[in-house]
């Protein structure tokens, strides 16, 4: 008996623990049946859901409103100066304030539409043991992981496409006459003077909340079975076909 424990793990120290996963078959205990899932058709359920889940983010933000009528990513009117909007509320601007606001969104929906290329470049170069962290990770290990590999990528893609928005539909006309009413209280009042840059400001709250929608997608395929819409997704994410969660 000891002889056969001593074999046993030698065998365990001698393979190593990718080896072994590779070679691991689950059994379903429902049915009986044997359904093993490779470590390569794990990466490939991994990249397909992501896919899937940055395809429908994108559509849902990168159209007209996908902000701006969203009341969970809605940009709203710099926080650095919310008293320029509380200025010109209160000296009749209101329109003013809400024109601008809706335009900020506008930005960010336009700047949205260049994600999906950033986000496959990202999939494409993701390896089997990201697949396998990502799978055994929280509810939004997937979406952790597009930022870690994408955020810099795609705010150097996000900005200038802001800022040509900004330009297209004129959005300093509505910024710059708010600033410019509200420094001028300011200087009566000995208040600070306002100098935000809105392109920053636009850039980061789109990523903002390009990423919670993705994380929503993410979510969905996780939790609900109707959301996994290809064979793959229905495999890796089943939960008695998924050798990795538990």
């Amino acid at each position: 008996m000891k002889k056969l424990l001593v074999i046993l793990l030698s065998l365990v120290m001698f393979y190593s623990c990718d080896i072994l996963m590779q070679s691991l078959e689950t059994l379903d205990t429902a049915s009986g049946t044997s359904q093993g899932l490779s470590q390569q058709q794990v990466a490939k359920g991994l990249k397909n859901a992501l896919e899937v889940g940055i395809e429908n983010a994108v559509n849902l933000v990168g159209v007209t409103n996908g902000f701006y009528k969203n009341a969970e990513i809605k940009i709203p009117f710099p926080e650095e100066a919310i008293k320029v909007k509380e200025v010109c509320e209160s000296v009749g601007l209101g329109n003013q304030v809400i024109q601008f606001e809706e335009k900020l969104n506008r930005a960010a929906e336009q700047a949205a539409r260049g994600a999906t290329a950033v986000f496959k470049e990202a999939i494409t170069q993701m390896t089997i043991s990201d697949a396998i962290s990502i799978l055994k990770g929280g509810d939004n290990a997937a979406t952790e992981y597009l930022k870690k590999t994408t955020s810099d990528k795609l705010y150097q893609k996000f900005h200038p496409v802001v800022v040509e928005a900004t330009e297209k539909i004129m959005l300093a006309k509505y910024w710059t006459p708010l600033v410019e009413k509200y420094n001028k209280v300011t200087l009566l009042t000995g208040g600070e003077q306002v100098n935000t840059d809105l392109n920053a400001y636009v850039t980061n709250k789109a990523l903002d909340g390009l990423y919670l929608m993705v994380a929503k997608e993410e979510l969905k395929i996780r939790k609900d079975p109707i959301a996994r819409v290809t064979d793959i997704l229905k495999e890796v994410f089943g939960s008695s076909l998924n050798p990795y969660n538990n």
